[in-house]
């Protein structure tokens, strides 16, 4: 497993923009899938959106079109752009990966459980 840590959480008014980073060390993270996950308190932890190492990306449909998921895979690290924030976005977001090996044939998926490196997260507050 690698070790990653977030940055870049905070408070913004609704219709702000944060950009949240996920640092990876501890191994290549090149052949990974990575994403970006988020629970609010009393919820559930969301996929908010994944990407390959090719760069392809799946999204939550509440955030597509709003934010988008980047990485470096030079700088084994991981990027979330957030526009256009809404109240319903407040939550902490947390980092995860896996290999895609893991994944067998269905690429990356949004699903939580089958990620087992976390961060421990970054808050994101938006005030309507």
């Amino acid at each position: 497993q690698v070790q990653l840590v977030e940055s870049g959480g905070g408070s913004v008014q609704a219709g702000g923009s944060l950009r949240l980073s996920c640092e990876a060390s501890g191994g290549d993270t090149s052949n990974y899938c990575m994403g970006w996950f988020r629970q609010a308190p009393g919820k559930e932890r969301e996929g908010v959106a994944v990407i390959a190492s090719d760069g392809f990306a799946s999204y939550a449909p509440s955030v597509k079109a709003r934010f988008t998921i980047s990485r470096d895979n030079a700088e084994n690290t991981l990027y979330l752009q957030m526009n256009g924030l809404k109240s319903e976005d407040t939550a902490m977001y947390y980092c995860a990966a896996d290999p895609l090996l893991a994944f067998g044939g269905s690429g990356c998926l949004l699903t939580p459980t089958k990620y087992r490196s976390w961060g421990q997260g970054t808050q994101v507050t938006v005030s309507s």
